[in-house]
């Protein structure tokens, strides 16, 4: 059937089941727009604050949901707002599309009105992307986005369309989409074989999980593969959740502000098991004092991250959960009780503790928030000391139950993340753990989630500075604070109640739970802003070009 290219396009999001996006509309893309309306009984269109919302609505939604998360946006400052949110996407390896319209094909390269080169802006931050100047090629491309998107290591894919083309008409056949097969064809025995032969000769093995344990559903396979081998198990901030925080195997974070029973497993340990992980830079410390005394076993889907960082003995390119899957068919169980009682030592002897006294403070705001959630809830953050004590503090359960903002550390991520998951998770409740300066960064959105009466509850750690930046201000540059504080007279309960949502202003611990209590009973979004005091710090800490073994536990 004749179909115009605004109606190609979301005829193709229908093939591709999706039924939530997110975006805002202007000139270039008025078409799609108008499609959208005489469709608006099979695809829910979300209408953010800020385009930038709406690519963070996306990420959160597909982060949460595991499906591919849809932004649109129009040409020039539309598209090139929702950079970052592409950006946080491609550095967390999570799927989104985002489709933008340009100007028509006769006015590209002219310096047009609302003109940019977005294809040429995001080269380096998608996995793919398109600009489609022929109708002819529409359908296919928007196919292949998707596909693209899912397959392999997930991520970003952009789609530019010129505006002609979304106005004039082609022929369009429905298709069913295209299976994004995991990744197996590299998987071969030998490799297998080898794994199999490191791990039986290792006496101290340790498991390092990343974000790819997720994001492959190898979770289950996780845990078998720990007890077979008789391994504990740490893991990086986009890995938590991917093993159970209460499996006594599990000693936490690792990293520069992971607990020190993990970073002090790696230093001690004779092997350790990479598993959809690429040794970040915040977590491996001083890359030539990272895990002197083991060989290194990496396992990843991306060969480009194998010895991109950390230099491996052996390794296996595939899917995560289809390798483990194979090594856990394959391995015999193994015993290492002397290795396991010194990890259980270093977690009994360093746990993570702060001083709990009348004050209310950070951690027992966000300790409380993982004792009151369910396990299948869903934390989402901001970027800063808030997330890492997200990440210290709160246990993590399930997999898609911690949503953060990894490798850019976006901050003003978290409430259009936290709308998409809510979303996409109807049946769960979700917290956006945030900082007084994320949250000044965007809470234009609360907007959004009054409009659609998303039910999330935005816990604001409010010590009126940028406190991670404050923090490294303290120990390393003489105690200069140099525009970090915030001491703005903006009234974050009025500003939220101008938004018309339900919010709080809390300083004591009996204030908090009061309105915690409440906010749980609420059916809409809640601000509950904690005032706290503003030089508490997140510890441990891994100072700059220290090793991982350096670890900084108090102020000195």
């Amino acid at each position: 059937m004749q179909l115009t290219g605004a109606e190609i396009v979301v005829e193709c999001l229908k093939e591709q089941g999706v039924d939530t996006v997110f975006g805002y509309p202007g000139g270039t893309i008025l078409n799609i727009y108008d499609a959208l309306y005489k469709h608006q009984d099979s695809i829910c269109h979300y209408l953010t604050a800020h385009e930038q919302g709406a690519a963070h609505a996306a990420d959160g939604y597909a982060r949460a949901t595991g499906k591919v998360g849809v932004c649109l946006a129009t040409s020039g400052p539309g598209a090139t707002n929702l950079v970052t949110g592409i950006a946080t996407a491609y550095m967390d390896s999570s799927p989104i599309v985002a489709i933008t319209c340009n100007v028509a094909l006769s006015l590209l390269g002219k310096d047009s009105f609302q003109e940019v080169d977005i294809a040429g802006v995001t080269m380096p931050i998608t996995k793919h992307n398109f600009i489609v100047k022929d109708i002819s090629m529409l359908a296919d491309t928007i196919r292949e986005a998707f596909y693209i998107a899912r397959e392999g290591r997930p991520g970003p894919v952009l789609v530019d369309i010129t505006k002609d083309v979304t106005a004039a008409q082609f022929e369009y056949t429905k298709k069913e989409p295209r299976s994004a097969e995991r990744k197996v064809k590299a998987i071969r025995e030998s490799d297998l074989a080898k794994a199999i032969e490191i791990i039986q000769a290792s006496k101290k093995p340790l498991i390092y999980g990343g974000g790819g344990i997720i994001i492959s559903q190898a979770s289950e396979e996780l845990v078998e593969f720990a007890e077979k081998i008789d391994a504990a198990v740490c893991l990086s901030a986009l890995g938590l959740g991917g093993f159970p925080a209460s499996n006594p195997r599990f000693t936490g974070m690792l990293g520069m502000h992971g607990t020190k029973a993990s970073n002090l497993s790696v230093v001690n340990c004779d092997l350790l098991i990479a598993l959809g992980a690429r040794f970040s830079d915040r977590v491996v410390g001083n890359i030539s004092r990272f895990a002197q005394n083991a060989q290194v076993l990496h396992i990843d889907i991306d060969p480009a991250e194998i010895n991109k960082n950390v230099l491996s003995i052996h390794s296996i390119e595939g899917d995560l959960r289809e390798v483990m899957r194979k090594l856990n068919g394959m391995l015999s169980p193994q015993e290492h009780k002397p290795w396991m009682q010194q990890v259980n030592e270093f977690k009994n002897k360093y746990p993570l503790s702060y001083s709990n006294g009348k004050d209310l403070k950070p951690q027992y705001v966000i300790s409380r928030v993982g004792e009151i959630k369910k396990s299948g809830d869903i934390i989402v953050t901001e970027v800063g000391q808030h997330q890492m004590w997200a990440c210290q503090y709160i246990p993590y359960e399930k997999p898609r139950t911690l949503i953060t903002s990894g490798g850019l550390g976006t901050m003003g991520f978290g409430l259009g993340a936290a709308i998409g998951a809510a979303i996409g998770c109807p049946d769960k409740r979700v917290f956006n753990i945030a900082g007084d300066g994320c949250f000044r960064m965007n809470n234009i959105e609360l907007a959004t989630a009054v409009e659609y009466n998303v039910p999330i509850i935005e816990v604001i750690i409010n010590n009126h500075t940028l406190g991670m930046v404050r923090q490294w201000q303290t120990l390393f540059y003489g105690k200069r604070y140099s525009n970090t504080t915030l001491n703005r007279k903006t009234d974050f309960v009025k500003l939220a109640e101008a938004h018309q949502a339900t919010a709080f202003n809390v300083t004591t611990k009996e204030e908090f739970e009061d309105a915690i209590q409440k906010a749980l009973n609420i059916n809409g979004p809640v601000v509950i802003n904690c005032e706290v005091e503003m030089d508490d710090k997140v510890f441990p800490m891994i100072a700059p070009g220290a090793g991982i073994d350096e670890m900084i536990t108090e102020e000195p």
